[in-house]
């Protein structure tokens, strides 16, 4: 009961953003499954569906920074819906496309258009949720992906039946749906407020050279790019790792499953947890989780042995996701961020596409075990890192005495330094 009312606490535009957001991910087909379209459905050869991935991903880099950029300059709202329905169409048009230049062109197209809604998504959260409330709002948040991709992943097996053409139809349409929901419910959310309650002010929207420049606000996004590296070995290294094993596709689905099984009944009840105003230490303590999860995989020889790396390391994420994103809220200024929530969605971005790049490379090269390795090395430098930029802040606020919070920290840096969120 103290769960669900500490959720009905969140306000009312929250619900209504979440909500679009299980209605978008309940169809979210197309990144999962186009390689599998392209090869099974449409009998194209491997390194085609993989160029046309690897496009899909690029064009998921221009859309996070674009979706961002625009959030700030033009509006949270208009910006979501032009994405939305601009990705539906494309989504339908790329399903629909039957020569392989179209393919190319409609993927990368809907890639970024797709991409776009991500960092607005979460400025629209930092915007209407305050900041105390922001780790249980990212929790549900991310509770909510997770719980439409494992509805979506049970469901496209039956659509596909009929055609995997139904994949593309159906995404559109929860595309529109979710649309709709924002354009009858949703209202612009966009403001100057910061996190401390000060007065609404106007200021011109910041642009790329001010976040590029800010130390502390880089530090968190490279941080977080560490471990999404990592993170995405379970899509890359992982099941080439048990194929070499001798284990089957089979067993590796029961294997993965896991980790959606353990956030869809982990991620709600330890929100309250996770809700602290220093999220320092926990963030320390889940890259080492991570770490040590992925590394367990070169102890491993069984499924069994598979599904407790993946036990380790899903814990990691768990706590790791929400709090940082609550992280990346906080160090964002009000008036920009869209263009810091964008910055963030491009290393994320950038992330899978480097992560099959170098996971592949590596096991070819020197074999699963030392990719294991790498995994686990960046775990510790992740949790050494976190270490360094929230238990011990740097440069001006590094002083003796009790550890300052995020919160205070993002206040004196605001006031210590005005000219960088200005144009």
């Amino acid at each position: 009961m103290r769960q669900a009312a500490a959720g009905r606490s969140l306000p009312q535009p929250f619900w209504w953003l979440w909500g679009s957001v299980l209605i978008s991910r309940l169809g979210s087909f197309t990144a999962t499954f186009l390689v599998l379209y392209l090869t099974a459905g449409r009998g194209y050869s491997a390194s085609f569906a993989g160029l046309v991935a690897a496009l899909f991903g690029a064009g998921g880099v221009v859309g996070s920074l674009t979706g961002g950029v625009l959030a700030d300059r033009v509006g949270r709202r208009a910006t979501l819906l032009v994405a939305q329905v601009t990705a539906a169409g494309l989504t339908t048009a790329l399903g629909f496309a039957d020569r392989p230049v179209l393919i190319v062109v409609f993927a990368c197209a809907t890639g970024a258009a797709s991409s776009t809604s991500r960092p607005v998504v979460q400025t629209v959260m930092a915007d209407v949720v305050p900041t105390a409330q922001r780790v249980r709002a990212f929790s549900l948040y991310y509770w909510a992906i997770n719980l439409g991709f494992a509805v979506a992943a049970a469901t496209a097996g039956y659509l596909s039946v009929h055609g995997y053409r139904w994949l593309f139809v159906v995404e559109a349409a929860t595309g529109l749906l979710s649309a709709l929901v924002i354009l009858i419910m949703l209202p612009e959310t966009r403001t100057d407020s910061g996190d401390v309650g000060e007065r609404v002010t106007e200021q011109r929207a910041v642009g790329l050279r001010p976040v590029l420049r800010d130390g502390p606000f880089m530090a968190a996004v490279g941080l977080s790019f560490l471990l999404i590296v990592v993170f995405q070995q379970a899509a890359v290294g992982l099941p080439i790792a048990m194929g070499r094993d001798g284990l089957t596709g089979t067993q590796y689905g029961l294997v993965i499953s896991v980790n959606g099984i353990l956030i869809v009944a982990l991620q709600l009840p330890l929100g309250r947890v996770l809700e602290h105003p220093d999220p320092g230490r926990l963030l320390v303590l889940a890259s080492l989780l991570c770490g040590c999860g992925f590394g367990l995989n070169a102890l491993a020889g069984s499924a069994p042995v598979y599904a407790i790396a993946v036990l380790v390391w899903t814990l990691g994420e768990i706590v790791h996701s929400p709090l940082n994103m609550g992280l990346i809220a906080r160090l964002s200024p009000p008036h920009a961020t869209g263009c810091y929530q964008g910055v963030h969605s491009l290393a994320w971005a950038i992330a899978t596409i480097a992560a099959p790049l170098t996971g592949g490379s590596v096991i070819d090269r020197f074999g699963p075990d030392t990719l294991w390795a790498v995994c686990a090395a960046l775990g510790v430098c992740a949790a050494v890192g976190y270490g360094a930029l929230l238990l011990s802040p740097p440069g001006p606020y590094r002083q003796p005495g009790p550890r300052i919070t995020v919160a205070v920290w993002q206040r004196r840096r605001r006031a210590a330094r005005p000219d960088q969120y200005c144009d």
